[in-house]
C-alpha cells in the first residue's frame, strides 16, 4: 500500500505524519507504514532542478523523486507534491485559507507567499491535481481546519486501513477569494 499525504503547505500534513510515524511502536495505536517526509528527501538527496531565489524554495526534480521512491511500497508519503507520485490512495488535507495564511505568517513566511498558498487552498489546486492523476476513487479530503493533530492522524491512519470511502468536493473555500 502507498499512501500520499498531501495538501497546500500549512495545511498539517508533516505534524499529522510524524504522529502517525511515532506510533509505529505504540500498542494502542499501532500504525505500519514507513511514513516518508518527501519535502526532506528532495533537500537532503538534492533532487531538485533549481533554486527558487523569490520564493525561498526549490523546484523538486518529480521524476528523480519517483525513481528515488521506486519499490518503497508499504509507505506513507508526506508532502504538498506527493499526489505527483504513483500511489494507492490519496489524502488531501484541506485548511481554511485564513487559517492557513496565519500559519504561514507564523512559520516566517512572506505575506505574498502566505497569500499565494492560501489563494491556493481556496481554488481547490491540490485537490483537482489529485483527482486528475488518481481519480476520484482513490482521493479522500480531509479538512483539518478545526480539528486536532491527533484526530487527523486518526483519520490518516483510517484511510491507510480502508476504513473510510473516498471523498472530493466536500470542502468549499471560494469563499475566500470575494
Amino acid at each position: 500500500m502507498r499512501v500520499a499525504v498531501t495538501g497546500t503547505p500549512g495545511a498539517g500534513k508533516t505534524t499529522a505524519t510524524r504522529l502517525l510515524a511515532a506510533r509505529a511502536a505504540d500498542d494502542d495505536h499501532p500504525f505500519d507504514l514507513e511514513v516518508v517526509h518527501c519535502n526532506d528527501l528532495i533537500a537532503d538527496e538534492d533532487l531538485y532542478t533549481a533554486v527558487d531565489e523569490e520564493r525561498d524554495s526549490v523546484v523538486a526534480d518529480l521524476d528523480a523523486l519517483a525513481d528515488r521512491l521506486e519499490g518503497v511500497d508499504d509507505a506513507l508519503f508526506d508532502s504538498h507534491l506527493a499526489h505527483h507520485l504513483a500511489v494507492d490512495r490519496v489524502a488531501v488535507l484541506r485548511c481554511a485559507p485564513e487559517t492557513l495564511e496565519s500559519r504561514l505568517r507564523e512559520r516566517g513566511e512572506s505575506a505574498t507567499k502566505a497569500r499565494e498558498n492560501a489563494e491556493s487552498e481556496a481554488l481547490d489546486v491540490i485537490l483537482v491535481e489529485a483527482l486528475e492523476r488518481h481519480g476520484r476513487e482513490s482521493v479522500y479530503e480531509l479538512e483539518t481546519t478545526e480539528r486536532s493533530p491527533e484526530s487527523v492522524a486518526d483519520e490518516l491512519a483510517a484511510i491507510c486501513r480502508g476504513e473510510r470511502d473516498p471523498s472530493a468536493g466536500t470542502v468549499d473555500y471560494v469563499g475566500y477569494l470575494a
